[in-house]
Parts: C-alpha cells; structure tokens; sequence
C-alpha cells in the first residue's frame, strides 16, 4: 500500500517536472478560445431562455 502511494507521488513529481509555464503568446490563445467558448454557451442559454419565455408567455404555461 506505502509503495503505490509512493509510486504515485513520484509520477506526479515528475510530471511536474516536465511541464513548462506557458509563454505571453500561448497565454493569450488559452484565454481567447475560454472567452470564446464561454460566449458561446452564454449566447446559446440566451436563446434558450429567450424561447421558453416566449413559449410561456405565448401559450399561457
């Protein structure tokens, strides 16, 4: 059991050794494609709710 734990703490060890810190440029295509794709899923529960409103509203629910 201390030897898995063991194991598995070395792995994370060095899988930490081999990840570098993003550079300005890679930084900047992380953050637009989060944006992008966080203003598509706002965009998409707009018109979600934009419909049930006017479902509701239209039929009486």
């Amino acid at each position: 059991m201390l030897a898995r734990i063991e194991n598995r703490l070395r792995e994370m060890y060095n899988t930490l050794k081999l990840t570098k810190k993003p550079d300005r440029e890679e930084y900047n295509i992380h953050l637009r494609m989060l944006l992008l794709g966080l203003g598509v899923v706002g965009v998409l529960a707009f018109i979600i709710q934009l419909i049930a409103t006017y479902i509701t509203l239209t039929f009486g629910g």
